[in-house]
């Protein structure tokens, strides 16, 4: 899969609190704001549907709004 390139004008104070988690979860920055964002198109619904588990965006479990009833 190619990967789209965007500049992200960011806060500073906000850019180095991603990057303490990053080191904190053992990647890069720049991987940990894929993450971020994948996790909450995962949670909200919005991730479209990949084959396989490329990415590693886990079991696919619903998000927060959706799923069983209690």
């Amino acid at each position: 899969m190619a990967r789209k390139q965007y500049p992200l004008r960011i806060d500073p104070e906000i850019w180095a609190a991603v990057q303490r988690w990053a080191d904190d979860e053992m990647r890069s920055a720049n991987g940990q704001v894929e993450w971020i964002l994948r996790d909450a198109l995962k949670r909200y619904g919005h991730l479209p549907k990949r084959s396989g588990n490329a990415g590693g965006t886990g079991a696919g479990n619903p998000p927060p709004s959706e799923g069983a009833e209690p």
